[in-house]
């Protein structure tokens, strides 16, 4: 099995940043929350969101540990439609006392460079520190959209750690589609 070397930049939020007036993206959008969110929604969500960059983790969850998940009062998705397609989600924890982690965040792939990953973060910005928390944090790897870490920066996360980690390619392992190729990764031969 191919291992795959990546970096996990870690990033936190200390106080509520003051309110930021963006313009809002040509078209009808929603934001909303996927209340009582079912497994095969939030499969849909992020398989379709993260294929792209090697999201693989919650696919080897099974329905149950995904229900169990998406079920707790800590957990929230919001979802933001575009025209009425989901155009991409964010999903927020708050187990931690006075604190939220941005688990998840990310556009559908026909969405990326319509202005929507601003308004987007904004509003898990607006939604995290909406309850009396102390600190929102997220992290982000090297497969990520490459303007990840420089949005998450621009908008007043600071990098407080890096992590070196390793792991099974998950395309070998057949936990993606041997077929999916990502910029920085070579493609994989026919088995």
């Amino acid at each position: 099995m191919t291992r795959i070397d990546d970096t996990v930049t870690y990033l936190e939020m200390l106080e509520r940043p003051p309110p930021r007036q963006l313009p809002v993206p040509l078209g009808k959008l929603a934001l909303m929350r996927a209340e009582a969110c079912t497994v095969s929604f939030y499969r849909y969500l992020y398989e379709t969101v993260g294929m792209p960059w090697l999201w693989f983790e919650r696919r080897q969850w099974s329905d149950a540990a995904l229900a169990a998940e998406l079920a707790k009062p800590t957990t929230e998705i919001f979802v933001l439609y575009a025209g009425g397609i989901p155009a991409g989600y964010f999903e927020l924890n708050a187990a931690e006392s006075r604190q939220t982690e941005l688990c998840y965040f990310g556009l559908m792939p026909e969405f990326i460079g319509r202005r929507l990953g601003p308004f987007l973060l904004n509003a898990a910005i607006e939604r995290a520190w909406s309850r009396p928390i102390e600190r929102f944090w997220v992290h982000t790897c090297t497969f990520d959209h490459p303007r990840a870490l420089p949005l998450y920066q621009r908008f007043g996360f600071v990098v407080y750690a890096r992590r070196q980690v390793s792991f099974d390619d998950p395309r070998e392992a057949g936990i993606l589609p041997r077929s999916l190729e990502h910029p920085l990764l070579p493609p994989l031969r026919e088995a």
